[in-house]
């Protein structure tokens, strides 16, 4: 059988494999052929069930600014094919962990934001439900409620922490309550989230006043700003960033990461819909992301990439490094 083929098909369900099936060979098979899914991995349809899920949303309704971020999931997997299945950060080869799959795009009405959000949430929901953890590709921050509302649902309120240039807790835009700047204040007001647990990582940039910080505070967060990086450091943002998350009374629990692209500068992701200057820089996001070994993470997001502004793949690559090391987390979890 010719090598592709043989690698990717699995039809018959007792020739599957016990241990998790992991990416194709790149020493057999050359990086650009291959599957269009995360990091070359099998479609879920492939395999009995996975631990993790990347869940492709594309889905750009409610952006303010500069669209295109549905077509954001295919951008980040085609940019995902240069990962190799060891990270010798975190020292863990992620896939071989416990099984991983891309769960393909999930289709939602472009017109209709509610019913989208209905949509979305209903699928993570089913994800879950099946035992998968969920990672999901945006499409635009307007996802992260939904998303809140199924994990919600049976974990309870979740600490969120929230790598972005932007707040994302503001009322509405035009009298909208669901766009990409409002999701975190709707999970506060439905009691989403764990106000003592809360943080934003990243924020910079002008606001609409300083209301908006003092409304920040009201509906949970703690504010870590880009700046902050520069200041005091990485090792002291990821302590601060620890003890927000261990809660009041060092217990910890579980914990949702959502990051928006644009918590980078746009010298590093050029490639979102509100560009900020003065941002983070990729190793500095991808170094705090792997100090969340030992959290309990129980889902996260990449959203808000715009292929239409990138170039030479920066922020398609960005993303999916770090949706590589969000996964890594959560095999180093399992393993641990």
């Amino acid at each position: 059988m010719h090598p592709l083929r043989e690698d990717l098909s699995v039809s018959d369900e007792s020739q599957r494999p016990s241990r998790p099936r992991g990416p194709v060979d790149a020493s057999r098979i050359p990086r650009y052929c291959g599957p269009e899914t995360f990091a070359r991995l099998p479609r879920l349809d492939e395999v009995d069930g996975a631990a993790v899920a990347v869940l492709g949303i594309p889905f750009d309704s409610g952006v303010s600014y500069r669209p295109g971020a549905r077509f954001g999931p295919g951008h980040v997997r085609a940019s995902s094919k240069l990962l190799r299945p060891y990270n010798p950060a975190l020292d863990v080869s992620p896939f071989a962990v416990h099984q991983v799959a891309d769960a393909g795009d999930l289709a939602v009405n472009p017109f209709d934001i509610v019913e989208a959000l209905g949509t979305v949430e209903a699928e993570i929901t089913r994800l879950r439900g099946a035992g998968s953890k969920v990672l999901t590709l945006g499409g635009d921050h307007t996802l992260a409620l939904p998303i809140l509302r199924a994990v919600a649902a049976d974990q309870g309120p979740v600490a969120v922490l929230h790598f972005d240039a932007h707040l994302d807790t503001w009322d509405t835009y035009f009298g909208a309550p669901f766009t990409h700047g409002t999701p975190f204040r709707r999970a506060s007001e439905e009691g989403l989230i764990d106000l003592e647990r809360s943080m934003h990582i990243g924020i910079r940039g002008p606001l609409y006043g300083e209301e908006d910080l003092t409304a920040d505070g009201v509906l949970g967060f703690q504010v870590i700003r880009s700046d902050d990086y520069e200041n005091d450091g990485l090792n002291s943002v990821i302590e601060r960033m620890r003890r927000r998350l261990a809660g009041p009374d060092g217990a910890g629990g579980p914990v949702y990461v959502s990051v928006d692209i644009d918590v980078l500068d746009p010298a590093h992701a050029p490639g979102t819909g509100t560009p900020e200057a003065g941002g983070m820089t990729s190793r500095e996001l991808l170094n705090t992301i792997r100090a969340l070994v030992g959290v309990e993470v129980v889902g996260a997001d990449v959203v808000e990439v715009a292929p239409p502004y990138d170039h030479a793949e920066l922020t398609g690559i960005a993303a999916a490094h770090v949706a590589y090391e969000l996964l890594s987390v959560l095999a180093r979890n399992v393993a641990a």
